[in-house]
């Protein structure tokens, strides 16, 4: 099911016009005219609009660079999402930016797909040259990626124009982790110098407020081994002949090219070599690609814009905070989403029911409530696990909560989980074809505390739980009042926690550190009858994952640890399926829970 807004593109029919210069339009400057935030106060709270930013419309943000005035514009569609989807423009130089985001196409396609543009502009001389902008870029895309007005998604689309986007392509090297894909019109790319610094910068274990990870030298990545995805659309492909070398290199990109007339106007288009041993498309495969198009473009025509996010929002990354963690997936169709009110609240959620369900499960499909962690939307939750490849493979139906404004306006978090999963599991029974004894809780961080604690105080809401970094609770307090409401019934758990984790889960069953992990275990293997954690020879490790398993006495594995080396907090999409292949042979009816059918002794 699609629910975001898509741009239909003619490209066979429009790529003959693409290129041709249009007739003047006349444009008011006082219909499009941005607000200024400077020194604005904060956008209230509106609960009004469960997971929608409170604040939108079109605004100006100045800059002190190195004593120069800098701006840059942001424009919010109406009904983005808090965590929007957001690309980052650097318009050409000597335009009017509001006529260009306007005539160009980019503000319509923002308000059709409900996502922002963040707009870099040339200084009062224009665009400098792209090393000497980059102070700017540091500072504008820093106050972009973390202030009080808006919230994005984390990751971003980068399109760029002349030489405002050789200094974007630029700023995209230095930080290939932040990048979804880009595409860079009629720019020039820097020499071979600049680009041979990023075989010598590794990506390091640190990861803020994480435990470190010590990466083996061996397994560092570097950073020109980082696939992005990239467009190139040049009159003269000498200008650029570096940046395109460079590129198709980061992305193990085949020698050869294919050309499709109905596919990027007829660019060539170098793949990622099915034998790529990236470490950001190891789990989704060899997806990655750089383009090229020899042509002149005009960059007000709409059709062109189209084209161009088109390419961009074929792709989708998460996770900025370790290279070992950091994924590109592709950006597919996610399930419809609805609200409901909870507690005197509006709230969101998103059910997404594969064609696969039907067919596989006639009798009714499982249902996988997913809990997303602290600030991570519905839709931010949707590419950052990739549930929707399990779901298509297994037919499983996925429920995704989405949580309701926490410290700021432009964030959430869970409230009233209490009421919220009951409503939202008494919707589902009546209005989809499920099977009731296969429903099963995951989530992350927050989310998981979530799951793991309905384990303890609601062991009849799921047949099983498997969720990912969140065991239970974050604080002593929060683990007493749990203990005090916990049931003590069997309830079959599985948590996958990062090796470079919150500290306080981290570690292993044996070590000689009692933290949060060890009040988990304790708790589950004494309410799933494991006599004994036994010694560190029941690990067993397979790639990044070291799992250990405890069995009851009728051989059925009640709970499971996993730690994924390399990763920090943030889970990373390889450990659903593992989260599933634990979950999938419960069922839980009248009281009693089954394991493969074989009911389990109370």
């Amino acid at each position: 099911m699609r629910t975001y807004k898509s741009v239909s593109i003619f490209l066979v029919a429009l790529s003959v016009l693409l290129f041709l210069v249009a007739a003047p339009v006349a444009f008011s400057s006082d219909l499009f005219v941005p607000r200024s935030l400077d020194n604005a106060p904060p956008p209230p709270y509106d609960y009004s609009r469960a997971n929608h930013l409170p604040m939108t419309g079109y605004f100006e943000r100045s800059f002190d660079v190195q004593g120069v005035r800098r701006t840059a514009r942001i424009y919010i569609a109406p009904d983005a999402p808090i965590r929007a989807y957001f690309t980052v423009i650097a318009v050409p130089d000597g335009v009017d930016t509001d006529e260009f985001i306007m005539k160009s196409g980019w503000k319509a396609i923002a308000d059709q797909n409900d996502e922002g543009l963040f707009i870099l502009e040339p200084g009062p001389n224009g665009w400098l040259a792209p090393e000497q902008e980059q102070p700017y870029l540091q500072t504008a895309i820093g106050f972009y990626r973390n202030n009080d007005y808006f919230s994005i998604f984390g990751e971003h689309y980068l399109a760029g124009y002349g030489k405002g986007g050789s200094a974007l392509e630029m700023w995209a090297a230095s930080n290939p982790l932040q990048v979804c894909s880009q595409v860079y019109v009629e720019t020039s790319t820097p020499d071979v110098a600049f680009y041979a610094q990023f075989s010598q910068k590794k990506f390091d274990g640190l990861s803020s407020g994480y435990k470190k990870i010590e990466i083996p030298e061996h397994l560092k990545i570097s950073y020109n081994e980082v696939p992005v995805p990239t467009w190139y659309i040049n009159s003269n492909l000498s200008s650029i002949a570096t940046g395109l070398d460079y590129w198709k290199a980061a992305n193990d990109c085949q020698s050869d090219a294919f050309s499709r007339p109905n596919y990027l106007l007829g660019s060539k288009v170098y793949p990622q070599s099915a034998n790529s041993n990236a470490w950001q498309t190891d789990y989704v495969g060899s997806i990655s690609k750089v383009a090229v198009l020899e042509r002149n473009a005009n960059p007000w025509n709409k059709a062109l814009t189209a084209a161009i996010y088109g390419f961009l929002t074929e792709f989708v990354r998460y996770d900025v905070t370790s290279a070992y963690g950091n994924q590109l997936g592709l950006r597919v169709p996610m399930g419809q989403r609805y609200t409901m009110m909870v507690n005197g609240f509006i709230r969101e959620y998103m059910v997404y029911v594969p064609d696969s369900a039907r067919k596989l499960w006639p009798n009714g499909a499982p249902v996988l409530m997913v809990f997303p962690g602290d600030s991570q939307t519905d839709i931010v939750f949707w590419p950052a696990t990739q549930w929707w490849k399990v779901a298509d493979r297994e037919g499983v139906i996925l429920a995704i909560i989405c949580e309701q404004y926490s410290r700021k306006s432009t964030v959430v978090s869970h409230k009233d989980n209490e009421y919220f999963v009951p409503q939202l599991l008494d919707e589902l029974k009546r209005s989809y074809h499920i099977d009731e004894t296969r429903i099963y809780a995951t989530g992350q961080s927050a989310g998981s505390v979530a799951a793991q604690g309905f384990g303890m105080t609601n062991p009849d809401y799921f047949a099983a739980i498997a969720s990912t970094s969140g065991v239970a609770s974050f604080n002593a307090d929060d683990w007493q009042r749990l203990l005090k409401a916990a049931r003590g019934k069997p309830m079959p758990t599985y948590a996958i926690i990062g090796e470079g984790d919150i500290e306080a889960m981290t570690g292993t069953p044996w070590d000689s550190t009692y933290n949060q992990l060890d009040q988990w275990l304790e708790y589950y293997a004494k309410a799933n009858g494991i006599a004994s954690l036994g010694d560190p020879s029941l690990a067993r490790q397979q790639g990044r994952f070291i799992s250990a398993e405890w069995r009851n006495t009728q051989g059925f594995p009640m709970v499971k640890w996993t730690m994924t080396l390399y990763r920090a907090h943030n889970c990373i999409p390889a450990e659903m399926p593992m989260l599933w292949d634990f979950l999938k042979h419960w069922s839980l009816k009248d009281g009693v829970r089954y394991y493969d059918g074989i009911p389990l002794k109370q």
